[in-house]
């Protein structure tokens, strides 16, 4: 594993560009353990204050882990925070609301019908769970919180790996949508609304547990277009 030496502005920036060139060509893996500060120092010719400041920025992203005692590590697992960035640029874009519908529904929909092919008994009882505590919740905060994991673990049951991070990466967006559409059905006080919200999460759970995709697929476009009835769409 051999560093390029940086002679331009920007070092620590191209320090990272430099990471995330090994990464792509496959040069660092999952798990890797990256050359100590010393040995990025040798090889970039330049300065430790650098090669730390590119390390720190690497490890707020998630990308790297840094272990006390034994070095910095290419992330095995990834959790929300590699993501949490590109979330923040959607919302300091101030993407529409039209937008983030659009992009929901594309990848939702996907979602149920790759979900209904690949989904696991585990995967089921984790739904099922999941719509026994929103018939049995009248808290909003929690049936906001139930409902996101709804369509969360959906989307985990898509097993692609690509699709499921695209999510994770508009999450706080997505998050929103779902908070102000059940809080408009809570305002209105139409109990109609609340059941047949329930209703639609149970028939796209029957889809999924009879593994039809097509149908799968058709029920989430349906309830996404329900939702969006209460969003001024």
């Amino acid at each position: 594993m051999m560093f390029m030496p940086i002679k331009n502005a920007k070092v620590y920036e191209q320090v990272i560009e430099q990471i995330k060139t090994m990464i792509i060509s496959g040069n660092l893996q999952k798990g890797d353990k990256l050359p100590s500060e010393r040995e990025l120092v040798d090889q970039l010719k330049v300065s430790r204050t650098s090669i730390r400041e590119a390390l720190r920025a690497l490890e707020i992203v998630g990308l790297i882990k840094c272990k006390q005692g034994e070095g910095n590590f290419i992330r095995d697992n990834f959790d929300n925070s590699l993501f949490e960035p590109l979330s923040l640029v959607f919302m300091l874009e101030k993407s529409n609301k039209e937008d983030i519908i659009e992009v929901r529904r594309i990848i939702e929909v996907e979602a149920a019908a790759l979900a209904a092919k690949r989904i696991t008994k585990e995967q089921l009882k984790k739904l099922e769970y999941i719509i026994d505590e929103i018939k049995n919740s009248e808290d909003e905060k929690i049936l906001v919180k139930l409902d996101k994991n709804f369509h969360y673990e959906i989307a985990q049951a898509s097993n692609n790996f690509i699709l499921l991070n695209i999510i994770n990466s508009c999450s706080t967006l997505i998050d929103s949508l779902i908070q102000n559409a059940r809080y408009k059905i809570k305002i209105m006080k139409n109990f109609d609304n609340k059941k047949e919200l329930l209703d639609q999460h149970e028939k796209i759970y029957l889809a999924l547990k009879e593994k039809d995709s097509k149908l799968a697929s058709k029920l989430m476009n349906e309830h996404l277009e329900f939702s969006e009835k209460f969003l001024g769409m």
